[in-house]
């Protein structure tokens, strides 16, 4: 089994959650949605690979927009999608859900004909399921003829080849056809036919988990004890059942006459908010647990964490847990019931779950206005295709490769913008006012900033903020105030968030003093996620910089040096000493690559290929003098 590459492979559906955004309203009144995915084993898939399992999902997705949303999003989550099948006459399954209170979560399933519901034996992979040690699988893919046979499949192939098997009752009534589409709320419809078809499969399983009400319909009896017996008669299996706010018991033989006198793991008291997905949340660390073969009460513990995230937060695969995360939550415990209003959890939390991974960073920076708009020739048009003209060249620069960026802003640069969505290319996007002091941002954020919900989720907020520590008191009130609102506005929105100081054009500096003005920002609760910083003279201002940073969040992504304009021999020198730390990931640089180009192309002097090609060979240099300063570094290093 160790030699295996999968720890778990779900099987079953997958879908997109339309989540309210409103909470303690109908679903028939929610003005917005946010966008998640979704479906019990997609879930699973993606909570057991926060928790450090290597994770595989079997399911289908449409061949449209919403199929590719799912795929890409496993994918930046860490699971196999070799098992995601694309079916091309099938629609992506899709769901409607809402907070209406504290007890009622309506939903809405649109799952006609759905392409998960369309997988056959034919999807199933023999090789796949060997590569990996379980496999589970949930009950609604046993309501179909065509999708049980695929379910039974694998489940026959993980019992040959010697893998565990798990399953997730998971049993939704209206996806069994016992009620109706209006009914996808109701947790429990009697059905002996349901009843039947569940106890057919469950000799397959050594895990089976449910609610209470699961255990009802697969042991045919409304009295919880009398179902687990029904079920232990006909499986061998750990029965695990659920129990909501008194926890989970695990049953390993026979059921008692109390569910009390199961065994239990530590329980955690904390406040419900959205009970839609907490099952999948509850799983995924069950499965952490049972397949690292921890002792059950280790195991329920680990279950009862993630679900106690789950009920707390807003969606299901999002709410889950990174394992660094739960530890992080054993080890302080609870400092507030509403979990997701822990604003040091939540930074946790966030730290740890953000998508991709940035270890080198080298970006052209062409969000510069003020000093485009000065260049002869410049008019708002002219600016805007050149700056089309930039991203080309960064892309041919970039060519596919992973490290590469852009800093383009939406007012003059908002084609470019949007020719650079989906290219993988990293995407920052300033919010400052050219120049302002005190800070204030551009008019198309709003008074409120509410225009950062009209930002896709892939462009980082950048903000440049000119401060010294030994700016007056109601300078500093009002650009603390602006920076703290700016970055609480990115994380409710969803976006990571860039902050770029520079003190040396407002006052003297010496090596503490952006370490200074660093500490400030953190001191009023401003964590970005990135550091944009000038290319310090000394090793010293660096040491100390770097240093403020790691104290106050060891899990920010990093710093990238800026450029000022500055000749290309300062630039390496620059370079030279800021590789030297590792938390600087790289360059973030703009008028050394474009400026010349700007000059005369916006003056009529040099045409569109000549452009492009003058900044592709400096934006190309300075990335092979980033690469050689960091190489060397490593070098010495090793």
């Amino acid at each position: 089994m160790t030699q295996k590459k999968l720890d778990v492979i779900t099987i079953g559906r997958s879908s997109v959650d339309l989540y309210g955004a409103q909470v303690g309203g109908r679903l028939e009144d929610m003005g917005a949605f946010r966008k998640y995915i979704g479906g019990s084993p997609t879930n699973m898939a993606c909570g057991t690979a926060r928790l450090g399992l290597r994770s595989g999902l079997i399911t289908a997705v449409g061949d449209e927009h919403m199929g590719r949303f799912i795929r890409e999003e496993l994918e930046r989550e860490g699971v196999d999608t070799r098992g995601v099948k694309t079916d091309p006459e099938r629609l992506t399954a899709l769901v409607l859900l809402g907070i209406r209170d504290r007890e009622q979560f309506p939903l809405i399933f649109y799952r006609e004909n759905c392409a998960d519901m369309g997988l056959t034996e034919d999807d199933i992979d023999p090789d796949l399921i060997r590569d990996a040690r379980s496999v589970v699988a949930t009950g609604t893919h046993l309501s179909h003829p065509r999708t049980e046979a695929a379910v039974l499949k694998a489940l026959k192939l993980a019992r040959e080849h010697g893998l565990q098997t798990a399953l997730d009752i998971d049993y939704r009534p209206n996806l069994w056809g016992v009620a109706g589409h209006g009914d996808g709320e109701s947790r429990f419809v009697e059905s002996a036919a349901v009843t039947a078809k569940l106890q057919s499969t469950l000799h397959l399983f050594d895990l089976i988990v449910g609610t209470e009400e699961e255990f009802h319909i697969a042991g045919g009896s409304t009295d919880t004890v009398e179902a687990l017996r029904a079920v232990r008669k006909v499986s061998n299996a750990t029965l695990v059942c659920k129990r909501g706010a008194k926890g989970a018991v695990a049953f390993t033989s026979m059921v008692p006459d109390d569910l009390d006198d199961g065994i239990s793991g530590p329980g955690f008291p904390i406040e419900v908010f959205n009970v839609l997905g907490a099952g999948d949340g509850f799983m995924s660390g069950l499965l952490k647990g049972w397949l690292d073969d921890e002792d059950w009460p280790v195991t329920l513990k680990y279950a009862n964490a993630c679900g106690a995230f789950a009920v707390s937060r807003h969606g299901c695969t999002p709410a889950y847990p990174s394992w660094e995360e739960l530890q992080f939550f054993f080890t302080r415990g609870i400092k507030q019931p509403d979990l997701r209003n822990d604003v040091e959890l939540e930074q946790v939390h966030w730290a740890t779950n953000r998508n991709g991974d940035w270890p080198e960073m080298r970006v052209f920076a062409f969000d510069h206005r003020m000093q485009l708009e000065q260049m002869e020739g410049a008019t708002k048009q002219k600016i805007g295709r050149f700056k089309e003209l930039c991203l080309q060249a960064a892309g041919e620069v970039a060519s596919g490769q992973a490290g590469y960026g852009i800093l383009c802003d939406g007012r003059l640069g908002r084609d470019a913008l949007y020719k650079a969505a989906g290219t993988g290319i990293w995407i920052g996007r300033p919010v400052e006012w050219p120049g302002s002091r005190p800070l204030t941002l551009e008019p198309e954020l709003g008074p409120d900033f509410g225009g950062l919900s009209e930002w896709p989720l892939d462009h980082v907020v950048k903000c440049l903020c000119f401060a010294h520590p030994d700016d007056d008191a109601a300078t500093w009130a009002d650009q603390e105030q602006t920076v703290l609102r700016l970055f609480s506005s990115a994380r409710r929105n969803g976006l990571e968030f860039l902050l770029e100081v520079i003190p040396s054009k407002v006052a003297a500096v010496d090596d503490e003093t952006t370490a200074r003005v660093i500490q400030r920002f953190y001191d009023i609760g401003v964590y970005p996620d990135w550091w944009k910083l000038e290319p310090f003279k000394t090793d010293a201002a660096w040491a100390i910089s770097v240093e403020a940073i790691e104290r106050n969040d060891p899990r920010t992504r990093g710093i990238v040096v800026l450029g000022l304009e500055a000749p290309e021999a300062e630039l390496a020198a620059s370079f030279e000493r800021a590789a030297r730390f590792p938390l600087v990931k790289g360059f973030a640089v703009g008028r050394t690559i474009f400026a010349d180009a700007a000059r005369d192309w916006l003056a009529g002097k040099a045409d569109d290929v000549t452009a492009i090609a003058r900044m592709k060979e400096k934006y190309a240099r300075l990335c092979r003098i980033w690469d050689g300063a960091r190489a060397q570094c490593q070098e010495k290093v090793a």
